[in-house]
């Protein structure tokens, strides 16, 4: 782990809980938003109760619980997960990244958060994290996903506002900007 001096490069806090069965904790390096985080975690901890109460960051949702909402997506080295499926310890020296990171308060919005807002993708907002991580992967991707990978991406998700028109128009805005449009050469 490096030391750094700026405020913004500090590791995250994770307050230590009292080891009452030291076998069933683990210590846990990784690193969260480009932070490095060290913890000790219990070995059935999730990944998303480790994010919103350990950590802090609330911006990854619980919905089902069952990995089939797609609330919780996070990517963890640049792939999309269910963090309510995940356990904290199998992301041992990995790099994560919550909706967090995508923008700060002061900054401007990614293109794909501006694509969500510019095509009102999103009512009450529950869902919008995960599907914002998920398209963040596709756009991230070496090449542009064809129609059949965006469809199964975006099946993971639930949402339960919309009939995801705007949604799949943010997708294709998003994908159109970072590709050339489906079809041509960029």
């Amino acid at each position: 782990m490096t030391d750094t001096t700026e405020a913004s490069r500090e590791p995250l806090p994770s307050a230590a809980p009292p080891l009452s069965e030291p076998s069933s904790w683990h210590e846990l390096h990784l690193t969260v938003n480009g932070r490095p985080v060290r913890a000790q975690v219990e070995s059935r901890l999730l990944l998303s109760d480790f994010l919103r109460a350990r950590l802090s960051l609330t911006g990854t949702h619980v919905g089902c619980e069952h990995g089939v909402c797609g609330a919780c997506t996070v990517l963890v080295d640049g792939e999309p997960v269910r963090s309510c499926l995940t356990l904290a310890v199998a992301c041992e020296g990995a790099s994560l990244r919550t909706v967090e990171s995508l923008a700060d308060e002061e900054g401007p919005l990614t293109d794909v958060q501006r694509a969500f807002h510019e095509q009102h993708a999103m009512q009450c907002g529950f869902c919008t994290a995960g599907f914002v991580m998920s398209c963040t992967a596709m756009v991230e991707a070496p090449e542009r996903p064809t129609e059949d990978e965006v469809a199964d991406q975006l099946s993971g998700h639930l949402c339960r506002c919309t009939g995801y028109r705007n949604i799949r128009a943010a997708v294709e805005q998003v994908l159109d900007g970072r590709y050339g449009k489906a079809g041509e050469e960029k």
